[in-house]
């Protein structure tokens, strides 16, 4: 029976379906059905499927637009809310669902448990379901598999084939990763995993990896989970180069000259889609209770506190410059998560501007791929962000920021003009040069 199914992905006669058509999802669905797969996306959201179906896309994302255009006009992808018809007329299922935190930081499994119902709704014997989502350990096997058995009458691995595949794309380059990067296999089954090789191997040109399914999942959770710590210590690390009166960011820089040392860069905070939310699916198994953190939740506590360190250095800079805080004017540049994305996703902007209103900041605020604000004064580029304000706080690394002319800046802002930045990209003797006071994370100052 799986020699069937084999043969119909290598012809591009197997039909796939993609549940959940958000960063992951669409990407997913694009690039198989630009592969020659006949894709049907399902979307419980109309309005997300009249957008994709009417060719009205708002994403900043490179390429996924023209591929989506393509295979939208070719007739190769569909977009759909009825889960249940969709499944029943595809060999391939791939869930692609959001696993979001709740407010009390607990995994939201709410998604996928219906998506899970769902396909299981119109499963059939021969047919695969890979789970794509990231999601806590033994979800797959506890909780996919359960629901997909009691929903069917259909046994795993024998009538139907379960894996586990996540994603491993970087917002910014969805489109490359996808195809570039090595991926992840964990099969309920030896046969589960054969078949999802076969499937991953038509559209990506890195390694498939094929590994135990909860290692796998234990896997995608290390990953981010080992960033999330990396960037808590250079977070650390810069705090004590601040004190230190030393520079955090060529203090990295030495020391990552060594060949076994890969320090991150310090910032005001994590955010993100994943970043912040991996490292809490790894400490919360299913079906089991949540494994105690000594290195994980001190690393969340860090990270968290670095948006209340960057409001600080706000305040050291105006009082330093004699300036009223609560008369102050801050231009906040940059809102989204991380540069060159529009994604504001758990931003340590966010924090950040709430924060500096709460003391009684007039905050302006400018993002070139976003029209959030976070309460801020909103702001039509820079330049009019920056006219008349007291401080400048870059607090997400956009290259335009980067490249900005300090004296148009200076000409604009208000006397004794001032410099935090939170992503260490403006060179901080430049600045000095032009006449403004510079503030940034991991540099100390006298």
């Amino acid at each position: 029976m799986s020699e069937a199914l084999i043969e119909k992905i290598r012809t591009r006669k197997a039909c796939i379906a993609v549940l959940g058509l958000g960063h992951v999802g669409l990407p997913t669905a694009a690039i198989f059905a630009d592969a020659g797969y006949q894709v049907t996306g399902i979307d419980a959201k109309k309005e997300v499927v009249d957008t994709i179906s009417s060719l009205k896309l708002d994403t900043k994302e490179p390429g996924l637009e023209e591929i989506v255009e393509r295979v939208v006009r070719s007739g190769k992808l569909k977009a759909v809310t009825d889960t249940v018809l969709a499944t029943k007329q595809a060999n391939v299922m791939l869930i692609c669902v959001q696993t979001p935190l709740t407010k009390s930081r607990e995994p939201d499994l709410s998604y996928l448990e219906r998506a899970s119902l769902d396909v299981a709704r119109g499963l059939a014997k021969g047919k695969l379901v890979v789970v794509v989502s990231t999601v806590p350990p033994g979800t797959v096997k506890n909780l996919v598999a359960r629901i997909l058995e009691r929903e069917s009458g259909l046994k795993c691995g024998g009538d139907f084939w379960l894996a586990y595949c996540p994603e491993r794309i970087l917002p910014g380059k969805t489109i490359q990763e996808f195809v570039e990067n090595d991926r992840l296999v964990g099969g309920f089954d030896s046969q589960s995993a054969e078949i999802t090789v076969e499937l991953f191997k038509t559209v990506t040109k890195g390694k498939i990896l094929v590994a135990d399914i909860t290692n796998a999942e234990l896997a995608k959770l290390a990953e981010n989970t080992f960033r999330y710590v990396n960037i808590a210590f250079a977070n650390e690390l810069a705090l004590i180069c601040e004190r230190m009166g030393a520079d955090a960011v060529e203090v990295i820089n030495l020391a990552n000259t060594h060949p076994r040392v890969n320090i991150h860069r310090p910032g005001p905070g994590v955010g993100g889609p994943c970043l912040t939310k991996d490292p809490q699916l790894l400490l919360r198994p299913v079906k089991q209770r949540p494994v105690q953190s000594k290195i994980i939740e001190s690393s969340r506590s860090l990270n968290d506190h670095m948006a209340v360190h960057v409001v600080q250095l706000v305040v050291d800079a105006l009082k330093q410059a004699k300036k009223d805080v609560g008369k102050a004017k801050v231009a906040v540049l940059g809102v989204a998560y991380k540069g060159e994305v529009s994604d504001t996703t758990n931003s340590p902007a966010e924090s950040i501007i709430h924060r500096l209103m709460n003391l009684g900041v007039h905050v302006k605020a400018y993002d070139p791929y976003s029209e959030k604000t976070f309460g801020g004064q909103d702001a039509s580029n820079a330049m009019d962000a920056l006219k008349g304000t007291d401080c400048m706080l870059i607090a997400t690394d956009h290259k335009m920021f980067a490249n900005l002319s300090l004296k148009k800046i200076k000409a604009l802002m208000n006397d004794n003009p001032i410099i935090v930045d939170a992503r260490r990209i403006i060179n901080s003797e430049r600045a000095k040069k032009e006449g403004f006071a510079y503030y940034g994370i991991g540099f100390g100052f006298e």
